[in-house]
């Protein structure tokens, strides 16, 4: 299981598009050549696309948003929801959380009272401290979180596995098919997250009100969470190795 394609939604400049793919190649344990990569904002992938690869990932965005929406944006949740019909393995993290939530029946909405950028407590909620994927994170974990949209009602179906203290709706996935999704960043390690802060600097100053340096000094190191993807490859082996 060696083969991967990122679903992203950048713009061409927008200078975190390479970062991204050698994040989740980090969090993988792959090449970043292993990654191939879709941009939704040009069109959705094929059945055919999709049946080249093992796991499909949606990742974040730097300048988009779920609720805002737009007119690329009906076709690409079409495609999420066609990963769901097909039972595709997909991992989606931050905007990817979203948009599989609102593809899928969710509701998503922008809220910058329930905003959150840098390391954040995550808790896991009963479904998570079951869960064989999301139980080795322990009751509380540290994630990477930058986000102003957020996810108030959970697709038909999906199970919460985590909850933070501002955002309920953190982490759920679909008991019956291999879709796991996080409003956190689980490829970002601290170095990668500061990337991105550095990137987007405005960002900082509209959700922490802090500088730039002020914030990097309140974030942590996430080794847990950043366990989270390699795993999530590793259960998706052991399951086709049963079968």
């Amino acid at each position: 299981m060696d083969k991967f394609l990122l679903l992203q939604v950048r713009n061409e400049d927008d200078s975190m598009r390479d970062q991204e793919i050698d994040c989740f190649a980090r969090a993988l344990n792959c090449r970043a050549d292993q990654i191939r990569v879709f941009d939704l904002l040009s069109g959705v992938p094929t059945v055919a696309q999709l049946d080249q690869v093992d796991v499909v990932l949606l990742g974040g965005s730097g300048d988009y948003s779920v609720a805002e929406g737009g007119d690329w944006m009906p076709p690409a949740l079409e495609a999420m929801r066609e990963l769901y019909d097909l039972a595709k393995p997909t991992f989606a993290s931050c905007w990817g959380f979203q948009a599989m939530a609102k593809a899928l029946g969710g509701d998503v909405v922008t809220d910058m009272d329930r905003a959150e950028l840098g390391t954040v407590e995550v808790e896991l909620t009963e479904v998570g401290r079951g869960d064989p994927l999301f139980a080795p994170l322990g009751d509380k974990f540290l994630a990477p979180m930058g986000h102003q949209d957020c996810v108030v009602r959970l697709p038909p179906g999906a199970k919460l596995l985590a909850s933070s203290q501002k955002v309920e709706n953190q982490a759920f996935c679909f008991p019956d098919r291999p879709i796991y999704c996080t409003q956190f960043h689980p490829e970002l390690n601290r170095e990668a997250l500061l990337q991105r802060v550095h990137a987007y600097p405005w960002y900082v100053e509209t959700i922490t009100g802090q500088s730039l340096d002020d914030f990097a000094a309140t974030c942590q190191e996430t080794i847990e969470t950043n366990r989270l993807l390699a795993r999530f490859v590793h259960q998706l082996r052991t399951t086709a190795g049963r079968n």
